[in-house]
């Protein structure tokens, strides 16, 4: 019995993260527009620095609640998010208020990028002075992004 314990452990150290590839994998059918391996990288350093200046929203509620104050930032969802009933409304509230979004494969890669230990479905990152040329390729980059029909 001693002897198994240690087992998961050390299978739990030697798992190897998911690449982006095999990541794409478990997304949802919703998950448009979705992010370049490039720009999903991207997105992951401006929500750590955002995180460092407190300047982020997360979840969906607190996410919904801002977007509705008229709050402006970049949305980033997470695409393998399920049920998809959850946020789905999310990216229609964006598009009403011209506010970029897109889909990373990661809710787990979403959440260790805002410094925390859960997985997280929607983030917003909000604009500072601190990461300003970060933040705005970031924007330049997401609103370029082909919108779903």
């Amino acid at each position: 019995m001693a002897r198994e314990k240690p087992e998961p452990a050390a299978e739990a150290e030697a798992t190897p993260e998911r690449s982006y590839r095999e990541q794409l994998d478990f997304l949802n059918p919703i998950a448009q527009p979705l992010a370049s391996r490039k720009l999903t990288r991207k997105l992951y350093k401006c929500i750590r620095k955002a995180a460092k200046h407190k300047q982020i929203r997360r979840g969906v509620k607190e996410v919904q609640k801002f977007i509705n104050k008229g709050e402006k930032g970049i949305t980033v969802l997470a695409g393998d998010t399920l049920p998809v009933d959850v946020y789905c409304h999310i990216p229609i509230m964006c598009e009403d208020r011209s506010l970029p979004y897109a889909y990373v494969p990661s809710k787990s890669d979403l959440g260790a990028a805002a410094g925390s230990k859960r997985p997280t479905c929607v983030i917003m990152i909000k604009p500072h002075e601190e990461y300003q040329e970060n933040y705005d390729e970031c924007l330049e980059e997401v609103s370029a992004l082909p919108l779903p029909l």
